[in-house]
């Protein structure tokens, strides 16, 4: 290694404590000054402790430049074996920059002996890349060398396996780990590997596995569990964390809050989801705002969400490429096609955001929804970006909802050549023809499913009650009281009936007698849940269900009626927005 000639050494000794000393506010400015002074004062890059500084510098600034890390590194090569700690801050440097395999070819090249913090940036970079055939290789690497079971490598590899999709084996890692030697980092990691594969059960088990050996979360930790209690509809549940989060203090956090209104907001409490942002008070972020207006929006209540813009506006706070999303997604929802197209015009001119393809859907989505589908049809063929198969998607949704033969056969074509076997779209195809009564079509359209092996997404509703989420599909006959909840369903049809209630049957998709579509409406899985819900619950308590497909227009008319008869209020998120029935009527005022 080079060594320091005796004139230099108090420029090297300097130098370094300049560098210690910015440690404290890095920059990059600062990090080039010091590293060309002890250039002019003869000591060379080359040698380890300028080196060694130097990187831990570069290492600790918000966006770390790789190239000069880099170019630092391959300095101390000529001189012999490196040592590990250059090499794994550069590693580290590497993991979290816009290029992760530059860790990964670095690796490759064997340049030092790997120690206790090789692995960790290493196993990131194949995190960030979802490269899991390098990332089991450097599981069995670190195995080998006797570093697996160290906290921080196992930590990365829960990370890793969750982000892969293979949450079973980031939890087969996760228990492994003695309970006692797990740390924060270890819990959120498996908290959120579950949040991110769509398991919220899971995660609320973990979590509260967790508060059972007296493991404090943070803020990190709770916004995982109500992230999951939002997805899986789970209001209940979300309450007791909001209950816990106001115990232990974590309110105050801003992360938290917004968490806590959009968890409200996804359960279809609106009231809740408002009370936290006006409790925010100064703390309130842009993030709060967008979540509110999103949450109005989704919910039906477009005018208040398009008020709360302007209300935002007037704080001058100013809106993200997410908050435009809402108030375009709000006049969609509500028909409002000029102010949409106002809206989508001041987008650009007052606040210089750029369309995306996110926005530009939101307009062929409000144009659809408002029956002005060739509208919406020309509006895609002239938008400034490629659309994709979500926007083709929209068209062909507007074109069954409005009886569009031909241009549902157009954006039917797009879609197959844009992503070919999304079993969606089939079933968009199959509305349509069955909405026109060409059952033929419909037929041969199903046949084609079977030949290419396309399974439609099986419907499912999900319902809380008493701390428990229940998940029905159509048909359900697994549950241990089917036989009260199918005569519960009886007892529901013949006091619809009473009111006049008529079975939309072309929302059936099978050319077959009436009675058979009317038995087969009524064992939609939304039926169910809301069968089961009336029968275990109170009366006056409202209803939360969750589906995970857009709601029948047959369930529509029938929850309205369930609504009334039974003086309950009935919220369902569906696919595409929430419905709130009481009294006989819905808040999305049949628009939708």
């Amino acid at each position: 290694m080079s060594e320091a000639i005796p004139s230099t050494r108090p420029a090297l000794r300097h130098c370094v404590a300049l560098l210690r000393l910015h440690l404290a506010a890095p920059s990059l400015a600062a990090a080039k000054q010091i590293h060309a002074r002890a250039l002019r004062a003869g000591v060379p890059t080359s040698h380890p402790l300028l080196a060694k500084h130097l990187l831990f510098h570069l290492a600790a600034l918000r966006a770390p430049p790789l190239r000069y890390a880099v170019a630092v590194l391959s300095r101390l090569l000529p001189h012999g074996p490196l040592d590990p700690f250059p090499l794994n801050t550069v590693l580290r440097i590497a993991a979290g920059s816009p290029r992760p395999r530059v860790a990964l070819e670095l690796h490759r090249r064997r340049l030092a002996l790997p120690d206790t913090h090789t692995y960790p940036p290493l196993i990131q970079a194949c995190a960030r890349l979802l490269a899991l055939r390098e990332g089991e290789c450097l599981h069995a690497e670190a195995a080998k060398n006797g570093f697996v079971t160290l906290v921080f490598v196992q930590n990365s590899l829960v990370h890793l396996y969750g982000a892969c999709g293979l949450f079973e084996s980031a939890h087969k890692v996760f228990d492994e780990m003695p309970v006692r030697g797990r740390n924060l980092v270890s819990w959120n990691s498996m908290l959120n590997s579950f949040a991110a594969n769509g398991r919220p059960n899971e995660v609320l088990t973990v979590f509260w596995e967790m508060l059972g050996v007296d493991f404090a979360p943070d803020g990190f930790t709770i916004v995982s569990v109500l992230t999951a209690c939002a997805e899986f509809g789970a209001l209940a549940l979300g309450r007791r964390v909001h209950v816990y989060v106001e115990k232990v203090g974590l309110v105050e956090n801003s992360h938290v809050s917004n968490a806590l209104i959009d968890l409200y907001a996804k359960c279809g409490s609106v009231n809740d989801a408002r009370r936290i942002f006006e409790e925010m008070g100064l703390g309130r972020t842009v993030v709060s705002w967008t979540s509110l207006i999103v949450g109005l929006a989704a919910n039906g209540f477009g005018k208040e969400a398009l008020e709360l813009f302007s209300l935002m506006e007037r704080e001058k706070l100013v809106p993200t490429e997410i908050t435009m999303v809402g108030v375009l997604y709000a006049c969609s929802h509500c028909g409002l096609v000029d102010d949409g197209f106002r809206y989508f015009d001041r987008m650009k001119e007052d606040y210089g955001i750029s369309p995306r393809i996110e926005h530009l859907g939101c307009m062929v989505d409000l144009l659809g929804r408002a029956g002005r589908v060739e509208e919406a049809y020309d509006y895609i063929i002239t938008m400034p970006l490629e659309p994709n198969a979500v926007v083709w998607r929209t068209l062909l949704g507007s074109c069954a909802m409005h009886k569009k033969l031909e241009l549902g056969k157009v954006a039917w074509e797009r879609l197959v050549e844009l992503d070919p076997g999304h079993s969606g779209d089939y079933v968009l195809l199959s509305n349509l023809y069955a909405a026109v009564g060409m059952w033929a079509d419909v037929h041969v359209l199903r046949k084609t499913m079977v030949k290419d092996r396309v399974r439609k997404n099986p419907g499912h509703s999900l319902v809380e009650l008493r701390n428990s989420v229940y998940e029905f599909v159509m048909g359900d006959r697994s549950h241990p009281e089917s036989e009260q909840i199918y005569e519960m369903l009886a007892e529901i049809a013949e006091r619809l009936r009473r009111e006049g209630y008529i079975p939309r049957t072309s929302n059936v998709l099978a050319d077959i007698e009436e009675e058979e579509k009317e038995t087969a409406l009524n064992y939609h899985s939304e039926r169910l849940a809301i069968a089961f819900a009336l029968l275990k619950s109170l009366p006056g308590i409202p209803i939360r269900i969750i589906k995970n497909l857009r709601m029948c227009g047959d369930c529509h008319v029938a929850f309205n009626l369930i609504s009334k008869v039974y003086d309950r209020e009935i919220i369902v998120r569906d696919r595409s927005r929430f419905h709130h029935f009481q009294g006989g009527a819905c808040s999305c005022k049949d628009y939708w």
